[in-house]
């Protein structure tokens, strides 16, 4: 019995401490993505963030985007659950000229960069990958396929990227 008073109290303290409100969560540029006008050399960059509301006690969302040389904007390719709902893929791709924008709250952290000419020669293996992602309209909180399986499979099927995931990002040892 005080086990699941134990867990009652914790779900409990864990949503009342939750920002449930992801409508009005901060999504703006967190300015380390380099600027496209700026920057003509291909780009290749990978973030991390925490999950939103309690889960990000716990781990993080990450995603890849990048940018062919001189284009004026970048591809980001980003695994996301609440698009499954939807009837949509969980592989979400779009394009835009602030790929670090806050995680609904929380600032990103850049995992990897990597420009210039590496960059140019391993973003057709990036989107090549992309394509052939297996779990392209799949979602599943834990163990995977999730927002991190993703880019680590990416990072298996391109291992020149020498990805390294955090610890926090649970489900990437899914794509092994």
């Amino acid at each position: 019995m005080k086990f699941y008073v134990g867990i009652i109290l914790t779900v409990t303290l864990l949503s009342a401490c939750a920002n449930n409100n992801w409508r009005t969560a901060s999504r703006e540029p967190a300015g380390i993505a380099p600027d496209p006008a700026i920057q003509q050399e291909a780009v290749i960059e990978v973030y991390a963030a925490d999950a939103f509301s309690w889960r990000g006690w716990f781990a993080v969302h990450s995603w890849i985007a990048v940018k062919d040389k001189n284009a004026a904007e970048y591809t980001v390719f980003e695994v996301v659950g609440w698009r499954v709902n939807r009837g949509l893929p969980a592989l979400h791709q779009y394009q835009t000229n602030t790929p670090d924008r806050f995680w609904y709250g929380a600032k990103p952290e850049k995992l990897l960069s990597i420009q210039g000419a590496k960059a140019a020669e391993l973003i057709p293996k990036i989107t090549d990958a992309v394509s052939r992602y297996p779990w392209a309209n799949e979602y599943t909180v834990f163990p995977g396929p999730n927002s991190n399986t993703f880019p680590a499979w990416i990072g298996l099927q391109v291992p020149e990227l020498q990805l390294d995931l955090p610890f926090s990002a649970i489900g990437s040892g899914y794509a092994d």
